[in-house]
């Protein structure tokens, strides 16, 4: 049974996902707020697995609401879920500590699937956000990336994990055992100086998106 807790200051949209989760076996809501000041309160004490978040959230945002979530409950596993597709948006919820990206007009298998997903240390993303984080990854590696002394080997795993791959996918993407793809996480966490693969990934997608931008 899989904890999780909702953010959604649509009612409508909240009660759909509540409902989804409720009607599901192996999903519970355990909490279903309508701010970001009330997220704060609740989910602390409720304590999902998991955090459908909304981004555009009144008063205190879906991403200032995962940072603080993040800093009092380094485990949660947090999944934006907005109708925007801009990079900029993704690149901050990461950041903040989310670990999964999806738009609201994704289908209830996919929501459920990416809530699944996460839960098992995956990173899911809707494939048109995917798209878009690749796309960040279509010039040279970055010289601030190239100092820290990433391999290519090691920037093809964090690609992947960017694109939402689970450790196995990774894997047989890469024709490596799972224990290979482990091992060169952790070589990754202490390059980067992190200590997940979501703070990892948020700063391998920041590094290259401020070398695109041109600051």
């Amino acid at each position: 049974m899989i904890r999780v807790g909702i953010v959604e200051d649509n009612t409508g949209v909240r009660r759909t996902l509540q409902a989804l989760l409720d009607d599901t076996p192996g999903f519970k809501c355990v909490c279903a707020c309508g701010s970001g000041e009330e997220a704060l309160k609740v989910i602390p004490r409720d304590v999902p697995e998991v955090v459908l978040m909304d981004l555009h959230l009144p008063n205190l945002s879906g991403i200032e609401t995962t940072e603080r979530l993040k800093q009092v409950m380094p485990g949660l596993s947090i999944i934006m879920i907005t109708v925007y597709t801009d990079t900029d948006s993704v690149f901050k919820a990461l950041r903040a500590g989310a670990c999964g990206y999806l738009l609201k007009r994704s289908s209830p298998e996919e929501i459920l699937a990416a809530i699944t997903d996460v839960s098992k240390g995956g990173a899911p993303m809707t494939s048109e956000i995917a798209r878009k984080v690749v796309a960040a990854f279509q010039e040279p590696a970055t010289a601030k990336t190239e100092d820290e002394g990433l391999s290519r080997r090691e920037r093809e795993i964090l690609e992947a994990l960017c694109q939402g791959y689970s450790n196995q996918d990774i894997a047989g993407r890469l024709s490596l055992s799972i224990e290979t793809v482990r091992w060169h996480l952790k070589k990754i966490y202490e390059r980067l100086h992190v200590s997940s693969r979501t703070e990892a990934m948020a700063k391998f997608m920041a590094t290259s998106k401020t070398t695109l931008s041109g600051g």
